[in-house]
């Protein structure tokens, strides 16, 4: 385990009005959080206090827990000291994201957008479903203008 003393602040820099350090560990994000209930590793209490400790690296990681955050924002209001623990995931996500850092599917998706510029494969059955309830055809995207909003 490294310690990474800036991390709090890196965090901190970033969000409004959220404060990690007002967080006394008190689980009340954790007790009413789907996320929490069918994932076992995932713990907003948990994620918290390694925020609170400087543990980057135990968050920002191949294989975080992070992405299994469904932002319903039921910590947020928990929360005794409004410390916004789900703002602090979704930065946290962001980070993982700058570093390139995705769940297969959201990668699948991205390459699928890029390629393509449809987030769905389109198939046989899709047109043949769409003639059949009069739908127009769908055209071809062209993936070429999305590729200018896609890179950094």
């Amino acid at each position: 385990m490294r310690v990474n003393f800036d991390f709090k602040e890196e965090l901190a820099a970033t969000l409004e009005g959220a404060s990690v350090n007002l967080c006394y560990q008190c689980g009340a994000c954790t007790g009413d959080c789907p996320s929490a209930r069918f994932h076992k590793d995932f713990n907003p209490r948990e994620i918290m206090l390694k925020v609170l400790l400087g543990m980057r690296d135990d968050l920002i990681r191949e294989d975080s827990i992070i992405w299994n955050c469904s932002s319903c924002y039921n910590c947020h209001e928990r929360c005794p000291q409004s410390v916004k623990p789900v703002e602090i995931i979704i930065e946290l996500k962001n980070l993982l994201a700058r570093e390139g850092i995705f769940p297969k599917g959201v990668k699948e998706t991205v390459e699928a957008i890029k390629k393509t510029g449809r987030s769905t494969i389109v198939t046989d059955y899709t047109h043949k479903m769409r003639e059949s309830l009069g739908l127009p055809p769908l055209t071809s995207c062209e993936p070429g203008e999305l590729s200018r909003i896609l890179e950094p």
